[in-house]
């Protein structure tokens, strides 16, 4: 038995056939002009009034209710003038010069509202212009109030579309005018198509060199906003991973020092009663899942490369050791403290080591050779702190170094945990102060000592 293999020939068109990189462009062309010029040509798009950036507009008033329409003015002032040119320049009386000043002065109007469609009926009133006003002008296709008319009305439009939309402007104005010359050059002496080639040209070349300029900057400055929101926000967040590992550290500490004192306060007493060993077991149990939980929650913003610090985390008693090398850079640093000196809740002694590190640290980069005074005041509802320094002197060796606030967000974000008030803000004598204030119970105040 012998299998046969039939072969059918693949219908003309049945495959999309590939198509070549210059039909693809033209395709892209074509279809750029149908968007631009065509696609609801005549569509209502007013033109917005200006802002109150430009400096007329600041004075308030009625000047800025009168800035706000300049540019509509300076646009029907331009029409008025291609009118009255129009006008001037026929010689015959009655209507006619009348009908062709409207015909200058209708497409410049319609830009403040139609764009698109003005260019389209620009083209028209110049057609129609030439018609009425017969073959006795060597000028064509445009007569001195449409060309001027003509030009008015390219700038505006291409100050209000994108820069395809004037190239395709300058494209079909060049068409129109070689179509008008095959067409009826015949009986006139001269025609304008070159002039106004050239001169809508170079003010179609910087009105849209203008636009490029204005939309670069416009994302320029997107984007810069948009990096900073972003590096705020991931200062914020590496700062909020940072104050919740050493948080993370601090009450684990404590919990595991709750569960052993809990596992071991039975022996210590003789004869306990079963209800004290059943509430001390208690107790570690819930010391137990509370730690277990704790490092369930917390343990996830540690970085997998991060290893908890062997060393215990820094008080307000290891301010002396920061001190000592600081004045080692050559900050003159000195440390006062008001009040009875006690023991705080070690959140509260490690947010405050931390806040005077980073103070200390900006008094380094921006006010290099200026000294620093850190004050620590124990009252009776919490911690205050107020770290100042003064102007960087003029014989500087370092020039102060440009930073981005990212120590104050942190300062913030430490306080803003505690529930407590910082404030800062440059001295009359030309330095720079942090106040801080941390509140802090009784009840966790003694309860740190009894510890």
């Amino acid at each position: 038995m012998t299998e046969t293999t039939h072969t059918q020939p693949t219908p003309p068109g049945g495959a999309a056939r590939p198509r070549s990189p210059e039909f693809r462009l033209a395709a892209d062309a074509l279809r750029g002009l149908r968007q631009d010029l065509f696609h609801d040509a005549f569509a209502y798009r007013p033109l917005p009034r200006r802002g109150s950036d430009g400096r007329p507009a600041r004075r308030g008033g009625r000047t800025r209710e009168y800035a706000a329409w300049t540019p509509h003015t300076v646009v029907a002032v331009l029409g008025a003038l291609a009118g009255f040119l129009a006008v001037a320049s026929t010689d015959d009386s009655g209507l006619l010069p009348l009908l062709c000043g409207l015909l200058a002065l209708g497409p410049v109007l319609l830009t403040l509202a139609r764009p698109v469609g003005a260019f389209w009926f620009s083209l028209a009133a110049t057609t129609v212009t030439a018609v009425l006003m017969g073959s006795g002008w060597s000028d064509w296709p445009w007569l001195p109030g449409s060309f001027l008319s003509h030009l008015v009305v390219l700038t505006v439009v291409a100050l209000r579309t994108r820069p395809r939309t004037a190239a395709w402007m300058w494209v079909l104005t060049g068409a129109y005018g070689f179509v008008a010359e095959s067409l009826f050059g015949w009986s006139h002496y001269d025609t304008n198509i070159g002039p106004m080639l050239i001169l809508s040209a170079l003010i179609l070349l910087v009105v849209t060199v203008r636009q490029i300029r204005r939309q670069a900057q416009q994302e320029v400055t997107a984007q810069q906003s948009v990096t900073a929101v972003e590096r705020s926000r991931r200062t914020l967040l590496e700062e909020r991973t940072t104050i919740a590992r050493e948080l993370h550290d601090v009450v684990a500490h404590h919990m595991s020092v709750v569960a052993i004192q809990a596992e071991a306060a039975p022996y210590r007493v003789e004869n306990p009663p079963p209800e004290l060993e059943k509430a001390f077991a208690t107790i570690r149990e819930n010391a137990v899942a509370a730690l277990t939980e704790l490092r369930r929650v917390l343990g996830v913003v540690r970085a997998e490369d991060y290893e908890a610090p062997d060393a215990p985390q820094p008080t307000l008693a290891d301010l002396d050791g920061l001190l000592a090398n600081v004045r080692e850079t050559g900050l003159e640093a000195e440390k006062v403290v008001t009040g009875a000196v006690r023991e705080m809740p070690q959140g509260v002694e490690l947010s405050a080591y931390r806040i005077v590190q980073e103070a200390l640290s900006n008094t380094l980069r921006h006010a290099p050779g200026a000294g620093a005074r850190v004050e620590i005041g124990y009252v009776l509802g919490g911690l205050g702190l107020r770290i100042v320094n003064g102007p960087p002197p003029a014989s500087a060796e370092r020039k102060p170094s440009p930073g981005a606030g990212h120590g104050i967000t942190g300062m913030r974000e430490r306080v803003s945990m505690l529930n407590g008030e910082m404030t800062t803000g440059p001295t009359p004598a030309g330095g720079y102060e942090v106040t801080v204030f941390l509140p802090v119970p009784a009840a966790d105040t003694a309860s740190e000592g009894e510890a």
